[in-house]
């Protein structure tokens, strides 16, 4: 609210012309005329009004303000402090990464280690075994000048095993199934049995057609006296059997592997007392691991 000043004249005249130094009692004082000057001070405008020094806003303001500067500190403080913690933690990573890597290498190479230790020591017992089925040995036919061979002279390796196709020309050589048997043995082995395809086309692939369709060579297969079923010499039944079509009601006891037939289907049914060829196996003296086969 505004203030205002008044500003008042007075006139003092005597009564009745009497000098104002007269009497005190003869002189009244009136105050007839009083002229009031009201000097009134003149109004600020609204805009040039000056606005309070401070005010709740301005203390909110810089308060808001103060705020911000901590909130932004403690931000760029903990981007430095998460970044130092991620390199530390990416260099740990790495630093462990780099172990793993090694470890597993290593791992890797000691598994690689076993298995060809296991792969040596299965080898080695596979050689004893067969060693151990000799009365004696024949060294020198199987490791002349001290390096030792699967198979001997005129024998054929496949799959771990050693094969020999007689090839005898003359008929007075050749022998029944019973005599082929025997003449295997004496070599340490035994007339052979065919227990797969692939075996069955490596055997075909090394006889050769003599004489006429009846003549084959003999393998380790024939009629059980007492139950009437084909079995292998060692009581073993057939898990693979390739006869040929027209043998299905012969009544012969003994098989032999035909040059003549179709393969793989080329056993057939003969005489045991036939005069035939034959086909010895046994064992190699090493173990083979893999055995690449032309026959398929």
């Amino acid at each position: 609210m505004e203030e205002q000043l008044y500003y008042a004249t007075v006139a003092f005249k005597a009564k009745n012309g009497v000098s104002s130094f007269d009497s005190s009692n003869e002189v009244e004082t009136i105050y007839e005329e009083v002229k009031t000057d009201v000097l009134t001070a003149p109004a600020m405008p609204e805009k040039e009004k000056k606005a309070p020094l401070c005010t709740p806003l301005h203390l909110l303001a810089a308060c808001l303000g103060i705020i911000c500067i901590i909130l932004v500190s403690l931000i760029i403080t903990l981007h430095f402090q998460f970044h130092t913690a991620m390199t530390e933690q990416l260099r740990e990573n790495s630093n462990l990464t780099a172990q793993t890597v090694q470890l597993m290498s290593e791992r890797d190479d000691m598994q690689r280690q076993t298995r060809e230790l296991t792969r040596e020591m299965d080898g080695l017992n596979w050689t004893l075994g067969v060693i151990m089925k000799y009365k004696s040995f024949p060294v020198d036919t199987f490791c002349p000048q001290k390096v030792c061979k699967p198979c001997r002279d005129d024998w054929v390796l496949f799959q771990s095993s050693c094969y020999l196709f007689t090839k005898l020309v003359h008929s007075s050589d050749w022998k029944r199934w019973a005599e082929s048997r025997e003449e295997c043995q004496k070599l340490n082995a035994d007339l052979v049995v065919i227990e797969s395809e692939e075996e069955q086309k490596f055997i075909n692939g090394h006889t050769e057609k003599y004489n006429d369709d009846n003549h084959g060579y003999w393998i380790g297969l024939s009629k059980n006296a007492g139950t009437k079923t084909w079995r292998w010499f060692d009581g073993r039944n057939l898990t693979a059997e390739y006869w040929r079509k027209e043998q299905s009601s012969s009544s012969y006891e003994c098989a032999v592997t035909s040059p003549h037939g179709v393969p793989p289907a080329n056993w057939k049914k003969a005489s045991c007392y036939m005069m035939n060829r034959h086909i010895c196996e046994t064992r190699a003296l090493t173990k083979q691991e893999e055995e690449p086969s032309d026959f398929t």
